[in-house]
């Protein structure tokens, strides 16, 4: 009986201890007030945590009385923290927890769980320099996710661009000074991917696929926010990179596939100190491909550190750096003849074999690069926050160029190659700070950044002038005359280093460097003059300082100017659909000219107003079914004006009268109708249009820079989700063209690159510590063509295997 008595007293302790105990309960949403699904929620200096349902709610129990301090972090939002006092037998009820979008330094987090719409990142700080949801954005914007580049088994840049709506590659990277990373046709105007993180970041060479994270392509004049230099009429496209979450993982990764193509890329996050406030991120890769032509390679040796350090819940640091070694034959493009028609007209009468190079892969260009940035966050108060970004970039070339200019000379099609050495650098700084503010004036809330900017570009360039090095035509056939000369010379000019050492010895070499500064400032503010009905207003002060070539004084000249938004955008049902207008601003600096007639006297310098471009846009946004469905329909209207050209009433005399307009529709989709089902799709067309010119040939016609007037695309990727399939899935989809005009010479004729659809397809299985993957790239082998004054075929049928383990 004693024992027993004991016994029972030990069990009423127990369970009056373990009732000694408090809870923790709440709620968690968006700035919206829509619930977020998969929020971190944890104790510091515990191990007891929890994570957010469907409904945003959460719950924490058995926890010991006392005072704590609980964070919740989740993807792309500001951490927040709450201190609580917990007294045993309560549960305490936090008032419901508000989440801001931050700038995705350290609060980026590993979340559990499957994530809807996979192919869809609606939520952004960088497309209007503020934490905006998709939905209450007035701009239009395409969304490349790091899921749907891996579900595609995705090698390069150029590759990933494909996904997005109404975007056409124009021109690939070449390796040489100033090309960058390729150009691109967007909205009827070219564009490079220039921006990184949302501040200038530039190549000579194509952009290491390894550390996206996304890539976002925003549509339409972009200045107020962003400025002239690193943005066009057509739009930006702007790199975000992987950076340190908490936590530690990460994963090993290699690629093989056709023409020589091996790809070693790895990816590792850490904490460095035991309070997790400082994080570390490594992501480097090394590859090496060949070309489907007879010569042509690229290797590259890629690193991007990053480091996230939270001093407090007010003040942090991060450090971001992408440092890359490749070297690279260049691309040999035909030129088009710029001033003539060609006798071709068409590929069928170029009778172009697309399997050769016309190089050798002992004319190589070698392209370092290094782009670092630094960034200082700091909490002003709960309303107002202090960004500070120092970045810096540097890339440069080495090694010869070589390119194929119709000069018509020798009748039928034959082209020209001329070749030199390249040795130029540029290097760029850019300094910026805002304040980002989240405040109410009475009843209205407002969302404004104000910030100054400044840019500085110094690009040196030694290079050779360019020698003649034989002509070839599209068949292969080899004419070694120089239709420079007199005599008929038939020396065989061999596709060595010292072969064209030997013709380059005569050539100059370039003794320039020239410095551009930008000086700026900009306030944009997002007004909710209701929860549901916003205003978007913003403009910036832009003076452009152009030192030119130091050596001659001449050439400096400066400009300033205002670009104005505007923007209005109304809910018709609260998170579901937004009806959007805006007005978007560009500008162009413009270089003085000399005018006057030099037969009566010395001419004289004329300066000029920026070029100006001004789009119109409405459209419709969607959020159907909790984020199942996401749906962009807009009609633009961009006319670009001021443009420079020979006075009509005198060929002595420069003014600013020429124009151009470009108008269009663009629809893109993101849905994931069932579970495990993604689907990423788009349609647009584009009518661009050369309105006033002093060439009259050319009144009327589609700039050459437009691209073709029609792009569609779709990706559709299938995982199954249980059963003795589960993990294994499958992808298809196409992207394709209508034909397009790559040089035109008004009556006189145009060069026409055919319209081309591509198919590509993909298998995978994935488990929790590793995926396989296939993909295979131009499933039906389709010849295919691109080009901006040029013809640049593209890669035949390509079969790419993927292997990735995750720890």
């Amino acid at each position: 009986m004693y024992k027993l008595t004991q016994l029972i007293l030990f069990l009423v302790a127990v369970t009056a201890a373990n009732a000694q105990t408090a809870n923790i309960e709440g709620t968690v949403t968006d700035a919206n007030n829509e619930p977020l699904l998969g929020v971190n929620v944890f104790l510091n200096n515990t191990q007891k945590g929890a994570q957010t349902d469907i409904n945003g709610h959460f719950e924490i129990s058995d926890i010991s009385e006392g005072t704590y301090t609980i964070t919740f972090s989740y993807v792309g939002f500001k951490s927040h923290e709450e201190t609580v006092t917990l007294l045993n037998n309560e549960t305490e009820q936090l008032p419901e927890i508000t989440l801001y979008e931050g700038n995705e330094i350290l609060q980026e987090v590993v979340v559990n769980g499957e994530r809807r719409n996979k192919f869809s990142r609606k939520k952004t700080a960088y497309v209007s320099k503020l934490p905006l949801r998709d939905l209450e954005n007035s701009q239009v914007y395409s969304t490349i996710t790091t899921d749907l580049l891996k579900s595609q088994v995705t090698t390069n840049f150029e590759d990933a661009l494909k996904n997005a709506t109404g975007i056409e590659k124009l021109w690939t990277s070449t390796g040489r000074g100033g090309d960058g990373a390729g150009y691109y046709a967007l909205r009827g105007f070219s564009v490079q991917p220039q921006l990184v993180n949302g501040v200038p970041g530039i190549t000579n060479g194509t952009i290491n696929a390894a550390n996206i994270e996304r890539i976002e392509v925003i549509k339409g004049p972009s200045a107020t926010l962003f400025g002239s230099t690193v943005t066009s009429y057509g739009g930006l496209i702007n790199v975000v990179t992987k950076k340190p979450y908490i936590g530690f993982g990460g994963e090993v990764s290699f690629t093989s596939g056709t023409y020589g193509l091996n790809m070693l890329s790895a990816d590792l996050n850490t904490p460095l100190d035991k309070d997790n406030n400082i994080y570390f991120r490594l992501n480097t890769s090394y590859s090496t491909e060949d070309s489907f032509q007879d010569a042509g390679f690229r290797k590259s040796f890629f690193v991007a550190p990053s480091l996230s350090y939270k001093v407090n819940n007010r003040l942090s640091f991060s450090f971001y750096a992408e440092i890359t070694q490749a070297e690279q034959t260049n691309p040999v493009f035909l030129f088009l003849n710029r001033s003539a028609p060609s006798v071709a007209k068409n590929m069928d009468e170029l009778n172009y074999n697309n399997k050769l190079s016309f190089t050798s892969n002992a004319l190589s260009l070698k392209n370092p690069s290094a782009n670092y940035r630094a960034e200082i966050d700091y909490k002003l108060s709960e309303t107002w926050q202090s960004q500070t970004i120092l970045s810096k970039s540097s890339t440069s070339t080495d090694g010869y160029y070589s390119y194929l200019f119709d000069y018509g000379v020798f009748g039928g099609n034959a082209f020209t190659r001329l070749i030199n050495k390249q040795n130029s650098r540029t290097n760029t700084t850019d300094i910026q700070q805002n304040f980002i503010g989240d405040f109410k004036l009475g009843t209205l809330r407002n969302r404004v950044v104000a910030g100054i900017d400044y840019y500085n570009s110094t690009v040196t360039d030694n290079s050779s002038g360019y020698a003649f090095y034989g002509n070839v035509r599209p068949n292969g056939q080899i004419i070694n005359d120089n239709p420079f000369t007199a005599e008929v010379e038939e020396a065989p000019l061999p596709l060595t280093t010292a072969g064209v050492d030997a013709a380059l010895a005569s050539q100059p070499i370039n003794n320039i460097k020239s410095k551009t500064h930008v000086y700026s400032a900009y306030v944009s503010d997002v007004l909710n003059i209701t929860p549901t009905f916003s205003a978007m207003a913003g403009v910036r002060f832009d003076v452009f300082d152009n030192e030119g070539n130091l050596t001659n004084p001449d050439d400096d000249y400066d400009q300033s100017t205002f670009s104005p938004k505007f923007g209005l955008l109304y809910q018709p049902i609260a998170d579901v659909i937004s009806v959007f207008a805006n007005y978007q601003n560009g500008f162009t600096n413009v270089a003085p000219a000399l005018v006057g007639d030099p037969q009566q006297g010395a001419q004289t310098l004329k300066t000029f107003d920026p070029e100006q471009a001004n789009q119109l846009e409405f459209g419709v946004k969607t959020n159907f079914f909790n984020n199942r469905l996401n749906a962009t329909i807009s009609y633009y209207d961009i006319k670009v004006t001021d443009k420079v050209i020979t006075d009509p009433t005198t060929p002595f005399n420069k003014i600013q009268g020429g124009k151009v307009e470009s108008k269009g529709f663009e629809i893109e989709v993101n849905a994931n109708p069932v579970r495990g089902l993604n689907l990423k799709g788009g349609f647009s067309n584009n009518d661009s249009e050369i309105t006033k010119t002093d060439n009259p040939i050319l009144f009327g016609t589609r700039p050459n820079e437009a691209g073709p007037e029609t792009l569609y695309h779709l990706w559709a990727n299938y995982e199954f989700q249980e059963g003795a399939l589960d993990g294994f899935g499958l992808g298809a989809g196409f992207n394709g063209a209508s034909e397009r005009v790559t040089i035109d010479y008004g009556p006189g004729g145009q060069f026409i690159l055919p319209a081309y659809t591509i198919a590509n397809a993909s298998v995978f299985y994935q488990a929790n510590k590793y995926r396989i993957g296939l993909k295979l790239n131009n499933v039906f082998n389709k010849e295919y063509y691109k080009g901006w004054t040029t013809i640049t075929p593209q890669t035949p049928r390509a079969l790419y295997a993927n292997f990735t383990y995750k720890f």
